[in-house]
């Protein structure tokens, strides 16, 4: 038998030719599938890998075991087996829950990838998802994407399942987390939503040195005065605040909006604003840029003139390093008194602040080359908030940490529970 002219045939437009072709190769599979990969050695494109994934998606199910093995045996790369396991059909539905159930995450990212992709609903996908979670290390690529796909589905299961006294603690607690997963808070029931709120609270009364987002590469956040902080939950729009543990309100922050129908049966989308516990004195406000701030300049001015506005002062950051954009606003009683925005013109208005380097005090300045506004100074977004409030990099175990975080959503009437995906608490 030739392989090549096999191959051939595959991709003829000749039905009984391509029908015959497969036949033949899935009846040498544990040959020719061997050979196949071998063929492959060295390729890092996927034009050339493509006559072999044909031939392995005819093939069928032999072929995904002979992948599987030459994938652990090192025969084939990561990236090749990523490809490989790509091609498979329905025929090898069990075949890919078998490998959502492995406990290394790259095998078990590949099984999950093939749920999702023929959008197998079956007791052996579920369970895979339940594993995954109960093991609690870091979800595996899809697994999340399959909990909200097959939720409606899943979730009378997995409520059962939850409950079940046969099953092991652990099962139990990956049962939930699959459902918060697929369908977020509100897919717990009542007993269990309240046995979270009471962690929470706990939690809160204990919890460790605060990590918050990093502005390296790009970012933005809020500051406001602890004293008078109650103001940006007005000034912002929120809704439905609740405490929170700040691990828990960061994840929620960085995490996708929700579309929820609107007027006009437009889709609007929501997100959740995270508001730090008080740190040297200062609240800190991150979330989603769109909802909060909308337009990139004029929203800046805008929302940060706004809040301070209810809140006595406020301060404004925003990087973004691959853009180049640098810029910190500070405003009080509702007017910005001193901003700074690179590669803007002006960069620089407002009177210089009391703690500020002018640029033409810098050493470095020299005035017989250089030129510089007599109000320029010489801090950026990342050296300003540490003069002006708190570096959300250099938060640590020297800050001083009163109250709790709190969680809150930039629309009303929808709630927590409608947001999939688990967050740590």
């Amino acid at each position: 038998m030739k392989i090549e002219s096999l191959l051939k045939d595959l991709d003829s437009n000749d039905d009984a030719r391509v029908e015959a072709a497969a036949a033949q190769l899935a009846a040498q599979a544990d040959s020719v599938v061997p050979e196949l990969l071998r063929g492959v050695a060295g390729v890092n494109r996927t034009t050339g890998l493509q006559p072999v994934m044909r031939a392995l998606q005819h093939i069928g199910p032999p072929a995904f075991d002979s992948v599987l093995a030459a994938w652990r045996g090192k025969e084939v790369t990561d990236w090749q087996a990523g490809r490989f396991l790509g091609v498979f059909d329905e025929r090898s539905a069990d075949q890919y829950a078998a490998l959502a159930a492995d406990p290394d995450r790259g095998s078990s990212s590949n099984g999950f990838h093939g749920l999702v992709r023929l959008r197998v609903d079956s007791e052996a996908g579920l369970m895979a998802l339940v594993g995954c979670f109960a093991r609690g290390s870091l979800v595996p690529y899809k697994a999340s994407d399959y909990a909200r796909l097959l939720h409606d589905s899943f979730r009378p299961r997995l409520r059962s399942l939850r409950r079940d006294p046969a099953a092991s603690p652990k099962i139990r607690r990956g049962a939930m987390a699959a459902l918060v997963a697929g369908g977020g808070g509100d897919a717990l029931d009542d007993r269990d939503r309240a046995a979270i709120e009471r962690l929470i609270r706990v939690k809160i009364l204990d919890e460790e040195v605060p990590t918050l987002p990093s502005a390296i590469l790009s970012g933005w956040w809020m500051a406001v005065p602890g004293a008078s902080y109650e103001g940006v939950f007005e000034a912002l729009g929120l809704h439905d605040r609740r405490p929170v543990t700040v691990a828990a309100g960061v994840e929620a922050a960085e995490s996708r909006g929700i579309q929820v129908p609107g007027q006009d049966d437009a889709d609007r989308s929501v997100g959740r604003a995270f508001i730090t516990p008080e740190l040297d004195g200062w609240r800190l406000v991150f979330g989603p840029f769109d909802e909060l701030v909308g337009d990139p300049w004029d929203g800046m001015i805008e929302t940060v003139e706004r809040v301070s506005l209810h809140c006595g002062q406020a301060q404004f950051y925003f990087l973004d390093d691959a853009g180049g954009s640098d810029v910190w606003i500070v405003a009080e009683n509702g007017r910005v008194i001193r901003q700074y925005a690179a590669e803007s013109s002006p960069e620089w208005e407002g009177d210089p602040l009391p703690w500020e380097t002018l640029a033409v005090d810098d050493p470095e300045f020299d005035p017989e080359f250089d030129e510089a506004p007599p109000n320029a100074g010489t801090a950026g977004a990342r050296s300003a908030c540490g003069y002006l409030s708190v570096d959300p990099d250099e938060v640590g175990p020297e800050t001083v940490v009163r109250g709790h975080g709190w969680l809150a959503l930039t629309a009303p009437d929808v709630g927590h529970g409608a947001f999939p995906g688990t967050l740590p608490i």
